[in-house]
């Protein structure tokens, strides 16, 4: 067999994919942009889904793909989807992180590739994943640790919190064994809670309070440009998949991540005790 590559590699899916990928004694390969500090323990290779002279060597001897889309990236058909044909008649399975959902909004760049994937005729496996619990440590994690608040335009709508450990582990499974092939996985964590019940959670064990405070579309879009420095198509992005949750588009459980693990997946308080250090003062 040949060699899995993993993009996405330094963030929370990819780490735990390739932690899950060494376990099972894969030979994985962690892809990187030019210039970054990389400290994960695999091999590394030089990837920038903007400069095709990259792609080539990324490919080499690599059979199976791990495919994250960079939240900066929005336009997908020059980078990612491109990226898929320079390796068509090579790649013997791709799983491609999308998001649930995806198979009803055109708009967002997931869709696009996972239509591009099933015109590519290289097999491929969505994992359509439900709203990351990692997101209270990467995108709200300022928010949270600075202004005691999660600002969001989410509405009241509960949300079926996935861990990405749980989504690495399952695109893991997926690669190794070679299972999914032609499917579309969703990807959810076994119970829900409203992002009211998120901030009681982290009220309880970060040992002060934490509020949720509705955010406007018009105001999330400027406390992501200037608070947070978002390009405006990342912005953009961002605050059309939290609107979908006040629609209820994070409110399904699935049962499929739990059979794919063969254990029940984690919970939001699972990630919350786990990160209590990104967030205390």
């Amino acid at each position: 067999m040949g060699r899995i590559l993993v993009t996405g590699a330094t963030g929370n899916v990819g780490r735990a994919a390739l932690a899950a990928l060494r376990e099972r004694g894969e030979d994985a390969v962690a892809a990187v942009r030019p210039g970054s500090r990389a400290d994960v323990a695999h091999p590394i290779i030089t990837l920038d889904f903007h400069d095709a002279a990259t792609w080539d060597g990324a490919l080499a001897g690599v059979d199976r793909l791990l495919l994250v889309r960079p939240p900066a990236i929005a336009d997908v058909g020059s980078t990612l989807n491109a990226f898929v044909d320079r390796g068509a008649g090579r790649l013997r399975h791709v799983v491609f992180l999308s998001v649930a959902g995806a198979e009803k909004n055109s708009f967002i760049p997931h869709a696009k590739v996972e239509a591009h994937l099933r015109e590519s005729g290289v097999p491929y496996t969505f994992l359509r994943a439900g709203f990351f619990g990692q997101n209270l440590c990467g995108a709200y994690r300022q928010d949270i640790a600075q202004d005691d608040r999660l600002y969001v335009p989410a509405g009241t709508q509960p949300v079926s919190w996935v861990d990405t450990r749980d989504l690495g582990e399952a695109a893991a499974i997926a690669l190794s064994e070679g299972r999914g092939i032609g499917e579309s996985w969703t990807l959810t964590g076994a119970e829900v809670a409203t992002f009211e019940e998120v901030a009681g959670a982290l009220s309880r064990y970060l040992g002060r309070s934490i509020r949720y405070e509705q955010a406007s579309i018009l105001g999330y879009l400027w406390h992501l440009r200037r608070h947070q420095g978002l390009p405006m198509a990342q912005a953009v992005v961002q605050t059309v998949l939290h609107l979908a949750i006040r629609f209820g588009a994070e409110l399904r459980v699935d049962p499929r991540l739990g059979r794919v693990l063969d254990r029940t997946p984690r919970t939001i308080e699972d990630t919350i005790r786990d990160n209590l250090h990104l967030w205390r003062r």
